[in-house]
């Protein structure tokens, strides 16, 4: 199958290949018609698997073939949960329409920088609108944008933007939005929480999931390793330095940021070249620090979840979990950093006494059985906390909490506090 033979124009067609895509994949096969046909559509794949594009191409032709007249107004709106992500669709969107006959005018926007640049590049309008939900919020408070003229809302990510952390600003923008539109969500994971929301949004939608398609899911090797959490450290430095001219680049996820702060101070003490990365930085060191990171200037990035969505960084071989994920699903967004295009990758995750249960919780979810393993020098010696009587019932025969409330309770006790993101 070819770009060409999805209905898309040659200009369109061109642009595909210029940026390396040799045939579509499976999700842009499927999802490119449904949209170009006008449907609402809930798409689901694995990162790294051509999302993106997935929406743009056909977001670009429609804009394109059916761009009225009169006065410019937002007619696409793309929305994401992060900076990074913002950044990384409005480029891929700007590159796509570099061919195009009539170019629309695409403005990103997100929090972290100053407002005021943003609402100049509104001026006279925008046909496609890339955007964090709070920083769209703050450009229709000044009155830099209207959003009754949406035609297109993608939700990119589309279950972390109907979480508890976006719901209130997702349901503030939908009310500002035309009831008549097209409606595209996308992301690697739809929990069932989190699809029916999505689903009470859509109007007889097209449903593409390719996850389980063979010949789509990336080519990740998983590995667990079996570590005491005081020596973690210890065992990422010597992994590190016993694989430094195999790995390359590696991605550490820790779960808050004074972890991320810790870590990367104590492998740069000890000759590792590691660089934080997290929300308490500012916006314009993060993009130089995935810039470099891109170009191999640092070895090692320490991240918390804030990495774990919409950072693409080409050919990157090996993503390790220090700390878990806390949602069973942030794993699969996690390790979805490598194995990417066509990719091979490798990804491990420490697992310690405390954090069994919770990492048997995440395989349970994502239908996973991997075996365990201990480095020479590095054996645990812990031993797992007694499990918690969830039920306060006190063992009251009849009452008994199950071996599913049983790992429920262990997880939620071993899992670190975290300190948020902004």
């Amino acid at each position: 199958m070819s770009f060409d033979s999805l209905g898309l124009s040659p200009a369109l067609v061109q642009a595909a290949g210029r940026r390396g895509y040799a045939a579509p994949t499976a999700i842009q096969a499927a999802a490119i018609p449904a949209i170009l046909q006008g449907r609402d559509l809930r798409g689901s794949a694995q990162t790294g698997s051509g999302k993106t594009a997935a929406f743009s191409l056909p977001l670009l032709q429609r804009l394109v073939s059916e761009r009225p007249q009169g006065a410019r107004r937002v007619r696409a709106l793309v929305l994401v949960p992060t900076r990074e992500l913002a950044a990384q669709v409005g480029e891929t969107l700007h590159d796509l329409a570099r061919d195009l006959p009539e170019r629309p005018k695409i403005v990103t926007a997100f929090g972290g920088v100053s407002i005021n640049p943003q609402m100049m590049s509104l001026r006279g309008g925008a046909d496609i609108v890339v955007a964090t939900p709070g920083r769209l919020l703050d450009l229709a408070d000044h009155n830099a944008l209207r959003l009754d003229g949406v035609a297109m809302l993608v939700l990119d990510e589309a279950d972390r933007l109907f979480d508890l952390g976006f719901a209130d600003e997702l349901g503030r923008i939908l009310e500002q939005l035309p009831k008549r539109r097209q409606n595209l969500l996308f992301s690697a994971t739809f929990p069932g929480a989190i699809q029916a929301l999505a689903d009470g949004m859509l109007h007889e939608p097209a449903l593409v999931d390719v996850q389980g398609e063979s010949g789509t899911a990336p080519d990740i090797v998983q590995r667990v390793i079996e570590v005491d959490p005081g020596r973690r450290t210890q065992l990422l430095r010597h992994l590190l330095k016993q694989h430094e001219n195999e790995w390359g680049r590696v991605l550490v996820f820790v779960a808050t940021q004074h972890a991320a702060q810790t870590v990367a101070e104590k492998l740069y003490r000890n000759g590792i070249y590691a660089v934080p990365f997290h929300g308490d930085i500012a916006q314009g060191t993060r993009a130089d620090i995935l810039s470099q990171f891109k170009q191999s200037r640092w070895d090692v990035v320490v991240a918390t979840d804030l990495a774990a969505r919409g950072i693409d960084v080409a050919q990157l071989p090996v993503v390790i979990n220090y700390d878990l994920p806390r949602s069973p699903a942030d794993y699969i967004h996690r390790i979805g950093r490598t194995g990417r295009a066509g990719e091979s990758g490798l990804a491990i995750s420490f697992v310690s006494a405390s954090t069994q249960a919770h990492f048997r919780v995440i395989e349970k979810r994502h239908g996973l059985k991997l075996p365990r393993e201990r480095i020479e020098g590095f054996e645990p010696v812990e031993v797992a906390p007694p499990l918690v009587d969830a039920s306060g019932t006190g063992g009251i025969k009849g009452k008994r909490p199950s071996k599913k409330d049983k790992l429920r309770a262990a997880a939620k006790a071993a899992q670190p506090h975290d300190d948020g993101e902004s």
